[in-house]
C-alpha cells in the first residue's frame, strides 16, 4: 500500500510539474510575441524580407532561353514555359495577399494557446490531488 502511495505521489507531482511547464512556456511565448509586435517591431523584419525574395528560376531553363531565344522552342516547351509563368503569377498573387508576420504570429499564438489550454487543466487537476493528499 505504501509503495502505491509513493508512486501515485510521484505521478501527481510529475504531471503537476508538466502542466506548470506547459503554462510557463505558453505564457512566455505569448509575452514574446506581444513584445515583438508592439515593442521590438523590427525583430521580425528579416522574415518579411526573406518572404518577399523573388523566386529562383531553374538555371537550365534560363540558359536555354538566352541561348536559343523563344522562337526556337518546340510547341511543347513553349507551353511548359507559359504554364510556368501562369503558375508563378498565381503564386505571386497568393504571396502578396499574405502578410508573413501576421501569419507567423497566428501560428505562434495557436501553439502558445494550445500549451496553455493543455497545461492549465493538467496542472490544476494534479495539483488539486496533491493538496488533497497532503491534507489527508
Amino acid at each position: 500500500m505504501q509503495k502505491q502511495s509513493i508512486i501515485r505521489t510521484i505521478y501527481l507531482y510529475i504531471f503537476s510539474l508538466l502542466g506548470l511547464v506547459l503554462l510557463i512556456i505558453g505564457g512566455v511565448r505569448f509575452v514574446n510575441m506581444g513584445l515583438k509586435a508592439f515593442v521590438f517591431t523590427q525583430a521580425d523584419e528579416q522574415q518579411r524580407i526573406d518572404f518577399l525574395r523573388p523566386p529562383l528560376y531553374h538555371a537550365e531553363v534560363l540558359q536555354k532561353i538566352s541561348d536559343r531565344g523563344l522562337s526556337q522552342f518546340s510547341a511543347e516547351e513553349k507551353e511548359q514555359i507559359k504554364s510556368m509563368i501562369r503558375a508563378h503569377k498565381v503564386w505571386a498573387k497568393r504571396r502578396d495577399a499574405i502578410d508573413p508576420l501576421v501569419s507567423r504570429r497566428h501560428k505562434d499564438a495557436s501553439i502558445s494557446l494550445a500549451m496553455i489550454l493543455i497545461g492549465l487543466p493538467l496542472y490544476l487537476t494534479h495539483w488539486k490531488m496533491v493538496k488533497k493528499e497532503c491534507k489527508a
